[in-house]
């Protein structure tokens, strides 16, 4: 379980998150959705270590994040790849600093490609593959570190449409295969409703709504009417 207890985070003089309480549950699988400026990326950087609260503390498992923790993985907007590098070599960074051997660490690596349906790509550099493929990467160099939690900062945010569909199905298809607490922050409000259990709507710091999604995990649950009026409801809280 995640406890956020009276988080305010400031970039200088200016509260990114401000006096946040929230509860998220283990293997719960969280969207936070909001305008640009809301906090919310500031919030997952709390979450992954990467920045310290300016008061109040986070809970993982009873325990304080005071820093990067190897049971979390998080993609930033860019994915963090390195383009003169080969697919398996991306991959391999994730387990780079683990004390196991050399045949090992390549087992794991080929184990999160194939599930990922990319260990036919491992060769290749970042430049040979598509958008999709560049951000099925960066989740496996995510996954290959077995983390408990998976957080992740606009994943798709530079995908076409149909890419981006088809990488949410994937993520989605991932999200049913593995245990993990998982929290993705996007703008796309219909991207938030497909991957959350809960969706979280962030204004000024802050946590304004929750929507629970009924429909979550639903078979082709796009060509459903009431998914769109989900997505609707949404879509009016974030404009009020």
């Amino acid at each position: 379980m995640i406890r956020i207890e009276n988080l305010t985070i400031k970039h200088g003089k200016t509260k990114a998150v401000n006096q946040l309480n929230l509860t998220i549950h283990h293997k719960e699988k969280i969207s936070i959705v909001g305008r640009s400026g809301c906090g919310k990326t500031s919030l997952l950087h709390a979450l992954a270590g990467l920045i310290s609260p300016s008061t109040g503390r986070i809970l993982i498992h009873n325990n304080p994040v005071r820093g990067i923790s190897k049971d979390t993985s998080i993609i930033l907007q860019n994915s963090g790849l390195f383009p003169w590098k080969t697919v398996e070599s991306n991959v391999m960074l994730g387990v780079i600093n683990e004390s196991i051997g050399k045949d090992e660490k390549l087992t794991k690596v080929t184990a999160v490609l194939s599930e990922l349906d990319i260990l036919d790509q491992k060769e290749k550099f970042l430049h040979k593959l598509s958008g999709g493929q560049r951000q099925r990467v960066a989740i496996a160099r995510a996954l290959v570190q077995s983390p408990d939690l998976l957080l992740m900062d606009e994943p798709s945010g530079s995908l076409d449409m149909i890419s981006k569909e088809k990488f949410q199905d994937g993520l989605h298809d991932l999200y049913l295969r593995r245990d993990i607490t998982a929290i993705i922050v996007t703008h796309d409000i219909e991207e938030a409703v497909f991957l959350g259990q809960r969706i979280f709507i962030m204004d000024s710091g802050q946590v304004i709504a929750e929507v629970v999604n009924p429909f979550y995990g639903e078979e082709n649950v796009r060509e459903s009417i009431e998914f769109y009026k989900l997505c609707l409801k949404v879509r009016q809280v974030m404009k009020t």
